[in-house]
């Protein structure tokens, strides 16, 4: 059968009755809101880069269309290999199959998708509950948030300590009062705390 020579992305099914009679290329899709979330992922700081098992001419055209550094043909110990030898630390990994878990048990941070199989989720840190890929920017922008919240009340609760304990001691503060203020301090900690439930997901407004 006489075949052209085709070179367009994706795997090839050709359809013949003894001749040649076409064919059809069956290729990945961008997940809704992938490209934006790449966006977003830069904005915070963070270089994507793309991981895969998938031929070099289907990784290319994928990770092309939204400007992505990537690594074709991988098999799951590749994958390990990559994660653990990649020149920028900390490392993040994103994945929702079997191939992925040892590279998301190996990066510092593991990302499941909400999709994904169970031996995923097992291996990640974290496991999204949907599967929106703006998940991921949420996850990162509440950790940091977190840590900046706890590093405030760490800061506030040295101040209040560094105040009241000389004052507490110097007899200037009675017992009573010197125990109201402690427990004073730990109510505004939690308070403080609380105001992260005023956090807002950017999945949610999708």
């Amino acid at each position: 059968i006489d075949v052209p020579q085709l070179k367009e992305p994706g795997t090839e099914v050709h359809v013949a009755n003894e001749r040649y009679l076409g064919a059809f290329f069956l290729s990945d899709t961008l997940r809704n809101g992938a490209a934006e979330a790449i966006k977003a992922i830069r904005n915070l700081g963070i270089q994507p880069v793309m991981i895969t098992g998938d031929r070099e001419d289907v990784a290319a055209s994928i990770a092309g269309s939204i400007g992505m550094e990537y690594f074709a043909g991988l098999k799951p110990e590749d994958k390990l290999e990559k994660i653990a030898s990649y020149p920028i630390r900390p490392t993040a990994m994103v994945g929702d199959g079997i191939n992925d878990a040892p590279a998301l048990s190996r990066a510092d941070a593991g990302f499941a998708m909400g999709s994904g199989t169970d031996v995923a989720s097992e291996s990640a840190d974290v496991t999204l509950m949907g599967n929106k890929i703006e998940e991921i920017t949420d996850a990162i922008r509440l950790s940091r948030a977190t840590i900046r919240k706890i590093y405030q009340n760490l800061f506030f609760a040295f101040i209040y300590n560094i105040i009241g304990i000389p004052l507490a001691a110097a007899g200037f503060l009675s017992p009573v009062v010197a125990g109201a203020a402690m427990a004073m301090s730990s109510v505004s900690v939690v308070v403080s705390s609380l105001t992260l439930y005023r956090f807002r997901f950017h999945s949610e407004q999708t």
